[in-house]
């Protein structure tokens, strides 16, 4: 049993290859790949770095059959869930489910022709995979988007809606492995779209703010509205979507679990903002120390290890701070006392402050 310090929704359990979301399962981080998927060899060294970046399962774009019958050759070199990405056409999403992927990305009211969506379900089914109902404010029903007033309110019924006509289309097929998504690029409306559906249905709920936008605004937005949930108990996957390289995504997601106490593993930095009292050069060596941890820090999060790591620039804050880390370095005039576990083990000049702190956490993390 997994012991959350904030309240958390009781939802269904549902298995996605070897990862189960849902119930009482760790939050799981996702991301996309942003490349062709007909591209095998790109696709899968994308996926290979989302995974040492701590990615849980990925999804791909299945835009047409090339793509489509590129998923098993992929799948069978990555460790991680592969979630197919389908939109109108159901011979993808049959084609998909006959390459191994272990979760659909399918809205079945598109595939329109009621006898497709059964033969969908039943292959789905069949292989106990699950479907994720996706339902965006960009692509909602426009009979259903007029029913509503277009204020944040109004957008979010209109997205439940949409979503629960989805969903009923395999619920009346029998089918339960749903997984629920209901995304908005306006935080206001996931907001409430989320708290609608949390009270309407068990299934797990996939957080995401859509189209966030480039950092630092789509960061935002998206720990915004993700967090806000998370911390009301709701959620139990998220992605933060974001117009970059698709690992920036899943070191915000790890980043908002940890904040949150969500998730274990990993280097939690604890850094200064800086001001006048600070008598070192102190950005280049926040951003060394970052830059030389990096390799750790997924490291741990991959072995679900945590370290908290404080780098302070004066003497004001900067001794409480690192004697509470794991290790941290208090800076004086251009030199630091360097902390682990509270105890003072050393007193270092500026230019020696980044090699000590990392050696002496690299040292901690080894033992």
């Amino acid at each position: 049993m997994v012991a959350y310090p904030l309240p958390r929704r009781r939802s269904r359990t549902v298995q996605v290859g070897g990862l189960a979301i849902g119930g009482e399962s760790p939050i799981s981080v996702q991301s996309m790949t942003k490349i062709p998927t007909a591209d095998m060899e790109a696709t899968v060294a994308q996926i290979h770095a989302l995974q040492e970046a701590g990615c849980h399962l990925v999804r791909v774009a299945v835009p047409d059959m090339r793509a489509a019958e590129a998923l098993g050759a992929i799948k069978r070199r990555i460790r991680i869930p592969l979630v197919a990405d389908i939109h109108f056409d159901y011979r993808l999403a049959l084609v998909a489910l006959e390459q191994g992927v272990d979760k659909l990305r399918l809205n079945p009211g598109n595939l329109r022709n009621p006898e497709y969506i059964q033969l969908v379900v039943k292959a789905a089914r069949d292989r106990r995979i699950p479907i994720r109902i996706g339902a965006n404010s960009g692509s909602t029903d426009p009979a259903v988007r007029e029913k509503y007033p277009f204020t944040p309110a109004g957008n979010a019924r209109a997205l439940v809606e949409s979503a629960l006509g989805h969903i009923r289309i395999l619920e009346d097929f029998g089918f339960t492995e749903i997984i629920v998504s209901l995304k908005a690029s306006d935080v206001i409306t996931t907001v409430l779209a989320y708290r609608l559906m949390a009270a309407e249905r068990d299934y797990p709920l996939h957080l995401g703010v859509t189209e966030a936008g480039l950092p630092p605004e789509g960061l935002v937005k998206s720990s915004i509205g993700i967090g806000q949930l998370l911390a009301e108990g709701i959620g139990d996957t998220l992605r933060v979507s974001l117009t970059a390289d698709p690992v920036e995504e899943v070191e915000a997601g790890w980043h908002i679990l940890r904040a949150l106490d969500l998730r274990q593993g990993g280097i939690t930095l604890t850094s200064c903002p800086t001001c006048a009292r600070c008598d070192v050069d102190f950005d280049p060596i926040i951003r060394a120390v970052k830059a030389r941890l990096a390799p750790l820090d997924r490291r741990l999060r991959a072995e679900g290890r945590s370290l908290r790591v404080a780098v302070m620039g004066c003497e004001v804050n900067g001794p409480g701070e690192a004697r509470d880390a794991d290790v941290g370095i208090a800076s004086g005039v251009h030199k630091g006392i360097l902390f682990r576990h509270g105890e003072v083990i050393a007193r270092v000049p500026e230019e020696r402050m980044v090699d000590a702190l990392v050696a002496e956490v690299e040292a901690l993390a080894s033992e």
